[in-house]
C-alpha cells in the first residue's frame, strides 16, 4: 500500500493497483466488487453482517488463543468486530446482495473493513496489510467456503430469535385473548363460501391460534440444522491449514457469543455442500405464509362491508382507505400480510432452486440463499408484529350481525338429520329458501316435531360448542 494523497490511498491486489478513498474501511477487492455489480443497489442485510462479525470475532479470538496470529492483532481484530456489532462503520457493507458466486465479494468486505479498523487501532493507516491484513489474520484458518454457510446458519437463529419467536409468541396469546373475549359469541359457519352450521367466533380466533403455535414447532424443530456448523472446513471440507483445535474451538466460542448450544458438523464436506437445511427452514417459513394469508384473508372477508359484506368484526381503521370515496377505509394490515407472504413464498422457490445447483465441493449460489432467507424470517417477523398491534389487539365484534347469520342460515336443518331423516331435512331448506318461512315455522306445519323438541335441537349455543376429547380420543396405543 502506498499513500498518494490526503484524499486517496493506493491498494494492490492479484491483479494490480486501484485508488481507494482515503476515509473507506473498505479495499480493493470490495471496490471491484462494487464496480462488477451494480445490480439492485440492495446492501446486505444488518442481521447477516452481524453473523459474520460474530464469526470474525471468534476466529480471532481462538487463533489468538491457538498462537496462529498474534494476541495484538487478535486483539485489535476483535475490538473491530465489537464496534460494528455496536453500529459503527455499518455503511461500509456496501456488496450488492447479487454478487460473486458463494459470497467471496461480500465476505472480502467483512474482512477488509475489519482489517482496516484493527489497523487503526494499532496506530497504523488503512491499507498497510503488511501489519493486518484482510486475507492472512482476519481470515486465517477460513475460507468463504465455510464461512458464508456459517454465516447463513448463525444469521438465520439471530432473525429467529430477535424476530420472528417474539412476534409468533404474541400474536398467539393475543389470538388466545381475542379467543376468551368472543367465546359466547355465536356465528354461522360457512364451508365452500356457502352458510354452514354455526360456530363459536371465539374459536375462530383460537384456532388461528392453534395454526400458528403449530407453525412455531415446525420451525423451531428445521431451525435445529442450523446449529450444526461446518466452520473449520476452509476450502473443500478438509480443512487445510486450520489448527487441529480450531474447529471444536470456534464453535465452542461462537456458541457462547449468541447464547446458542451449537456444534460441529460431523463430515465438514457434507455441511459446506448440502444447502438442505435451509431449505428446511424456508419451506417451514412457506408453510407458516400459506396460512398467514388464509388468515389474513378470513379476517377480510369477516370485516367486509360495511353495508353489503359480512361486517362480523371490525377491523380497527388505521388510515383513510381510499383518494376518492370519503369515509372509507380498508383492511390495510390484513393486505401488507398477504404481500408479505407471497413475497416469502416467492423467495422460497429462489432457495430451492439455488439450493440443487450447487457442483461438486461447492454451492455458489449462498449470497441468494443468504438474503432471502433471513429477509424472509425477519419480513414475517415484523409483519406478524404489526398484525397483531395493530389489528389483532384491536378486533370487535358486531354481535348481532353474528347472531342474525347463525340464526338465518338454512344450514341450521343439519341438526334436524338424526330426528326427521336427511330427505325430509333437505326438503325442509328447499322450502325455506323458496318461501322465506324459518325452519321452525316449516317443521311445525308439517307436524314433524314438537316445539320442545325443536327448541332443544336448534339451541345455537350447544349447537356451535366444540366437543371435548374423550380419553378414548386420547389413548396413545
Amino acid at each position: 500500500m502506498t499513500q498518494t494523497d490526503s484524499q486517496f490511498r493506493t491498494e494492490r491486489d492479484s491483479m494490480g493497483d486501484r485508488q481507494i478513498t482515503s476515509s473507506a474501511y473498505y479495499g480493493i477487492q470490495t471496490l471491484r466488487a462494487m464496480e462488477n455489480f451494480p445490480i439492485s443497489g440492495i446492501k446486505p442485510l444488518d442481521t447477516y453482517v452481524d453473523a459474520c462479525l460474530i464469526i470474525k470475532k471468534a476466529t480471532a479470538i481462538v487463533n489468538g488463543e491457538l498462537k496462529c496470529i498474534s494476541p495484538e492483532i487478535s486483539l485489535a481484530i476483535v475490538q473491530a468486530a465489537d464496534e460494528v456489532l455496536a453500529g459503527k462503520f455499518r455503511d461500509q457493507f456496501v456488496v450488492d446482495i447479487y454478487q460473486a458466486g458463494a459470497g467471496t465479494s461480500h465476505h472480502m468486505n467483512v474482512n477488509e473493513v475489519l482489517a482496516n479498523r484493527a489497523l487503526e487501532i494499532l496506530g497504523y493507516e488503512k491499507g498497510n496489510y503488511k501489519e493486518v491484513s484482510p486475507n492472512d489474520h482476519v481470515n486465517y484458518g477460513q475460507s468463504t467456503n465455510d464461512v458464508i454457510p456459517t454465516a447463513i446458519r448463525i444469521g438465520g437463529l439471530l432473525a429467529l430469535s430477535k424476530t420472528l419467536q417474539p412476534a409468533l409468541d404474541n400474536a398467539i396469546a393475543s389470538l388466545e385473548e381475542k379467543a376468551d373475549e368472543f367465546q359466547d359469541i355465536v356465528k354461522s359457519g360457512r364451508t365452500h363460501m356457502q352458510d354452514a352450521v354455526p360456530v363459536r367466533l371465539g374459536e375462530n380466533f383460537r384456532a388461528w391460534a392453534q395454526i400458528l403455535s403449530e407453525h412455531q414447532n415446525r420451525i423451531y424443530t428445521a431451525s435445529g440444522d442450523l446449529m450444526v456448523l461446518g466452520l473449520g472446513g476452509s476450502a473443500v471440507g478438509t480443512g487445510m491449514n486450520t489448527h487441529p483445535d480450531y474447529r471444536a474451538r470456534v464453535v465452542q466460542v461462537i456458541s457462547e457469543l449468541i447464547d446458542c448450544p451449537l456444534e460441529p458438523a460431523s463430515h465438514l464436506m457434507a455441511a459446506m455442500q448440502s444447502m438442505a437445511p435451509f431449505v428446511s427452514v424456508s419451506g417451514a417459513l412457506r408453510n407458516l405464509a400459506q396460512d398467514l394469508v388464509k388468515i389474513s384473508h378470513d379476517l377480510r372477508l369477516m370485516d367486509s362491508g360495511p353495508k353489503t359484506g359480512f361486517k362480523e368484526i371490525q377491523l380497527p381503521p388505521v388510515q383513510p382507505g381510499s383518494s376518492i370515496m370519503p369515509g372509507k377505509y380498508n383492511p390495510v394490515m390484513a393486505e401488507m400480510t398477504s404481500m408479505v407472504c407471497f413475497q416469502v413464498m416467492g423467495y422460497d422457490s429462489a432457495i430451492a432452486l439455488a439450493a440443487q445447483a450447487g457442483q461438486l465441493e461447492l454451492n455458489v449460489m449462498m449470497p441468494l440463499i443468504a438474503y432471502n432467507l433471513i429477509h424472509s424470517i425477519e419480513i414475517l417477523g415484523n409483519t406478524i408484529k404489526a398484525l397483531t398491534q395493530s389489528c389483532i389487539i384491536k378486533i370487535t365484534a358486531n354481535r348481532d350481525r353474528c347472531l342474525a347469520y347463525a340464526e338465518g342460515s338454512l344450514a341450521l336443518v343439519t341438526a334436524l338429520n338424526p330426528h326427521i331423516g336427511y330427505l325430509n331435512a333437505a326438503a325442509v331448506a328447499k322450502e325455506s329458501l323458496e318461501t322465506g318461512k324459518s325452519l321452525r315455522q316449516i317443521v311445525l306445519e308439517k307436524n314433524l316435531m314438537t316445539d320442545l323438541e325443536l327448541a332443544q335441537v336448534l339451541n345455537l349455543e350447544q349447537m356451535s360448542g366444540i366437543l371435548p376429547l374423550t380419553a378414548l380420543d386420547t389413548e396413545v396405543d
